[in-house]
């Protein structure tokens, strides 16, 4: 692929990537930035694979990089969506209590949502729920009208054209095995059809979802989390009785897992879907409970956080496989958020993987992580609500790149 001079390679055709190389040519017009993705599209993992939620700030501690980012783009997002008319539907949200127990933890969602401005939040009793839901079911829920549903596919490839249009390159079917940071400028070791190669950039931003952590292992100096592959999988609502949810319903999470729970959510091509449950996928990209990659397999295995989170929520764990096997275990959770729907009434449908980063000692990685080297950064951990925080998480992160290295 020969060698570049002033050129900067992001590295990953995700929704982040391809916005990260639309502020850098925003700042600069005119600068060389060359994508690389792997696959034949854009988009094709966890950007492809998500539910399409635009979140509003509910979960996210205060303060931290998801309760600024997230705030700030979903607002960007949502004027992007507007002027390049895509689909974006305020088709709002309940996160609902269904007992006593969770009543607790529904106040402390409702103070930090209140300290993230969640705009137009409210405070529901039972019969406010079926005001909103009137399938719905539970003692007290939050309503968030701004929580939306967008396509972020469709987004991503607006991104991608933007970049072409201003003079970037995104180039498919070129996988980045490699990264090495020099004094001068960076070694991208690069493998597509016509074989290995090497670029050099002079920057580089590592958007790598479901491999960062097998790039860029020493940037910014800090310990790198494992990346830990949790498959979360889908049911669809038959026809007859999709349009019983009009919006999102979500329970109430709990605090010690960065998943928000098997919910009910509405698409924008109007069809309903119920899920994720989050199991470990055994392949990165392991969209089946048969895919097995053993180099994944091994990574997970080998990794003294994995078995430190094991020991920890093994329980959980156990849940969350019997209801992957099982439809109406699967269900038994979601249907007490809307009792009319029954595993009679669902069919399996698709599935994505989530990048989780595990920590050495065991602790789920919960905020965006990013790290900082003189020519190289780095997105350790960019789960939920990436997708909806995408254009302010890439304006985080030009803030930061090091011109004047360039």
């Amino acid at each position: 692929m020969g060698d570049g001079r002033n050129v900067v390679g992001i590295v990953g055709g995700g929704i982040l990537g391809l916005a990260v190389a639309r502020e850098v040519l925003r700042r600069r017009p005119g600068a060389r930035v060359v994508v690389l993705e792997k696959e034949a599209e854009v988009a094709r993992h966890q950007t492809g694979h998500n539910s399409g939620v635009v979140h509003a700030g509910i979960y996210y501690r205060p303060g931290s990089l998801k309760a600024e980012l997230c705030t700030r783009g979903r607002l960007m997002l949502r004027d992007y969506c507007a002027e390049h008319r895509l689909p974006y539907q305020e088709c709002g949200k309940l996160v609902v209590a269904v007992d006593d127990g969770e009543l607790g933890r529904l106040d402390a969602l409702e103070r930090t949502a209140t300290e993230n401005r969640v705009p137009g939040l409210r405070r529901l009793d039972a019969a406010g729920i079926t005001e909103i839901e009137p399938y719905g079911a539970g003692l007290a829920a939050l309503h968030s009208p701004a929580t939306a549903i967008t396509d972020y596919v469709a987004v991503a490839r607006s991104f991608a054209a933007e970049v072409v249009a201003a003079g970037g390159e995104v180039r498919t079917g070129v996988e980045v095995t490699a990264v090495r940071e020099g004094a001068s400028g960076v070694d991208l070791d690069v493998r597509a059809a016509g074989g290995a190669d090497r670029l050099r950039v002079d920057r580089a931003v590592l958007c790598a979802g479901l491999h960062a952590d097998r790039l860029g292992g020493g940037i910014g100096g800090e310990p790198v989390p494992r990346i830990v592959p949790f498959r979360g999988e889908y049911l669809l609502v038959g026809p007859e009785k999709q349009d019983l949810v009009r919006g999102l319903i979500y329970p109430v999470p709990d605090p010690r897992y960065p998943f928000l729970g098997v919910h009910f959510t509405r698409r924008v091509d109007g069809s309903l879907e119920v899920g994720p449950n989050a199991v470990l996928a055994t392949r990165r990209e392991g969209y089946r409970r048969r895919d097995v990659d053993l180099r994944d397999l091994r990574d997970v295995v080998t990794w003294p956080g994995f078995w430190r989170m094991a020991r920890r929520h093994w329980r959980t764990g156990v849940t969350e496989v019997r209801g992957s096997v099982s439809v109406a275990a699967y269900l038994r959770g979601a249907s007490r958020y809307v009792p009319a729907i029954g595993p009679a009434d669902v069919a399996r449908g698709g599935a994505g993987v989530r990048a989780q980063a595990v920590d050495r000692d065991g602790s789920l990685v919960d905020d965006f992580r990013i790290s900082h080297g003189d020519r190289v950064t780095a997105v350790r951990n960019a789960p939920s609500p990436a997708a909806t925080s995408s254009l302010a998480i890439a304006e985080h992160v030009v803030d930061a790149i090091r011109w004047e290295r360039c």
